[in-house]
Formats: structure tokens, C-alpha cells, sequence
């Protein structure tokens, strides 16, 4: 079963238990998948789904921030909840120490053709690591790691 597919699932049975929070939470995502792929014409794959996912993840954490600095706090725990079923949906991250071999073996393969460029490695490595990590961190670590 695709991550799709599970989400749908998901929503039936919140649909029967009478969540209607949750249900709600996944009928936006449901939405949000749905627009993706009628504005680019395509079916979503899975690491599709995720980046559908975590860009939903980090609008709530935008809109929790704003809520809660507007004491809001009613609307920051509608979002909180959303952010927390949407969670439950990105793959597990990948642990520091995962992270660093994965870099420092595509770092070694794009080495091979002359010094490696940022750039290359991270092309590299943003497919495979879709969802499973923080880019912005990753970016970091292969600038460490390339200019030594």
C-alpha cells in the first residue's frame, strides 16, 4: 500500500471512529495532494506525498509561531494537532550517524571526477534523503565536510 493510499484508509476509519479533528487534518492533506497533482499533471509518488507533507509541516509551525506570539492559543492547538497527524506520515529520520556516512560516501563519489562541488552533493543527496532529513542541516554538514 502507497503512502496514498494509507492516507485515504486513514481518513475512512477517522471517518467511522467520529474523529472529526483528524479527519478534517486529513481531509486537507487529501486536498493538498489533490491540487498538487492537478496544477502539475501528474500522479504523485511517494516522496511526492512526503514533500506535499513537509511543506504542510512547515506552514503549521509558521502559523503556531504567529499564534502564539498573537496569544492565540485556541488556533495554535488546532495547528498543533494537524502538525502532529501530518507527522505521522514522513518517513523516520535518519540518525546523525547515518547522515554523515551517507554524506561523506556521495561526497567520495562526486571527489572521484576532481574536488567536489556543494552543489553536486547535494543534488545527490536531496532525492534520497527526502523526508528523512532537515536539508538546511544537511547543507551545512557537506559545507563543513567539502571545505574541510
Amino acid at each position: 500500500m502507497n503512502l496514498r493510499q494509507k492516507i485515504t484508509e486513514d481518513m475512512k476509519s477517522a471517518m467511522r471512529a467520529g474523529d472529526v479533528k483528524r479527519r478534517d487534518a486529513l481531509r486537507l492533506l487529501q486536498a493538498a495532494l489533490k491540487q498538487k497533482e492537478v496544477d502539475e499533471r501528474i500522479e504523485l509518488d511517494d516522496a511526492a506525498v512526503v514533500a506535499v507533507i513537509e511543506k504542510m509541516l512547515k506552514q503549521r509551525r509558521g502559523s503556531i509561531a504567529q499564534y502564539e506570539a498573537a496569544q492565540r492559543q485556541d488556533l495554535a492547538d488546532i495547528e498543533k494537532f494537524e502538525a502532529g497527524v501530518l507527522q505521522a506520515y514522513i518517513p523516520e529520520a535518519l540518525s546523525d550517524a547515518e547522515l554523515d556516512a551517507m554524506i561523506s560516501e556521495v561526497i567520495a563519489s562526486v571527489g572521484e571526477n576532481g574536488s567536489p562541488k556543494i552543489g553536486e552533493v547535494m543534488a545527490l543527496l536531496k532525492p534520497k534523503l527526502a523526508g528523512r532529513a532537515d536539508m538546511a542541516k544537511v547543507s551545512l554538514l557537506v559545507k563543513v565536510k567539502i571545505t574541510g
